[in-house]
C-alpha cells in the first residue's frame, strides 16, 4: 500500500515553505533581490541550506515562487479594495490607491520583484506581475467607461502608462525619498492616486474626492514583508 502523508505532515511541509519564502521576502525588503541566496535564505529560516533544496532545486525557482507569492497577495489586495468600493469610479480609485500604498510601504521588496535587474529566467513571472497589474486596471478603467463615469479612452494603452506612473514615482530608481512617516507616504500616495485619475480624464474636484475617500484605508500596512 503507498505511503500516504497525513494532515499534520502535510500541514508542517506547507508551514516550511511557507517560513523559506517568509525568510526571501525579508531578505528581498532588506536588501534586493541579489541578496536572496540560498545561504542566506536558510540562516534565516533557521534550517539547513540542503532542506531549501527539497521545495525549491534551484535559487532561480525560489525566487520565481517569490516574485509569484507577492504578485498573488497584491493582486488581492487591489481587488479586494475595489470590490469594497460604492461605485465603478470608487472601485478604480480605490485600486490605484491600494498598490500605490502598499508599494511604497514595501518599496524595496517590490521594486525587487517587480522590476529589479534579475535572472533572464524569472524575467518572465515578473512580466506576468505587471500584466496582472495592467490588467486589472483596465478592467476597472472599462467599466468605469461602460458607465459613463469616464471619457473613451484606450483601456489598454491607459492602464500600462498608469502602471508605469506609480512604479517611477513612488518606488522606481527615479523615485524621490519620500518622507517615511504616515504623513509623507499618505502625501506620495494622493499625490500618484489623483495624477492617475487626472490622467484617465476624472475632472479635478472628482478626483480628488476619491483620492480623501480611498487613501487612508488603502495605507494599511502588508501583512507579510
Amino acid at each position: 500500500m503507498p505511503y500516504r502523508r497525513t494532515d499534520n505532515v502535510v500541514r508542517r511541509l506547507a508551514e516550511r515553505e511557507q517560513a523559506i519564502l517568509d525568510a526571501a521576502g525579508v531578505i528581498a525588503a532588506e536588501g534586493g533581490m541579489a541578496a536572496v541566496q540560498i545561504a542566506s535564505v536558510a540562516e534565516r529560516a533557521g534550517i539547513a541550506a540542503g532542506t531549501i533544496y527539497r521545495y525549491f532545486p534551484s535559487k532561480t525557482d525560489l525566487i520565481a515562487e517569490l516574485v509569484a507569492a507577492v504578485a498573488g497577495r497584491e493582486l488581492d489586495a487591489m481587488r479586494a479594495a475595489a470590490e469594497a468600493a460604492p461605485g465603478p469610479l470608487s472601485a478604480l480609485a480605490a485600486c490605484i490607491a491600494t498598490f500605490a500604498a502598499r508599494a511604497l510601504h514595501a518599496r524595496r521588496l517590490i521594486w525587487a520583484v517587480i522590476g529589479e535587474p534579475v535572472d533572464a529566467d524569472v524575467d518572465a513571472m515578473r512580466l506576468d506581475f505587471r500584466q496582472s497589474l495592467a490588467a486589472e486596471l483596465e478592467a476597472r478603467i472599462g467599466i468605469a467607461i461602460a458607465g459613463g463615469h469616464l471619457p473613451e479612452q484606450n483601456g489598454r494603452v491607459a492602464a500600462p502608462a498608469i502602471v508605469g506612473a506609480l512604479m517611477e514615482g513612488l518606488i522606481g530608481p527615479l523615485a524621490p525619498a519620500h518622507d517615511e512617516d504616515a504623513a509623507g507616504h499618505r502625501e506620495a500616495v494622493q499625490s500618484a492616486t489623483l495624477l492617475a485619475l487626472r490622467a484617465l480624464g476624472v475632472v479635478d474636484a472628482r478626483a480628488r474626492g476619491l483620492v480623501a475617500q480611498c487613501v487612508l484605508p488603502a495605507a494599511e500596512p502588508m501583512s507579510r514583508p
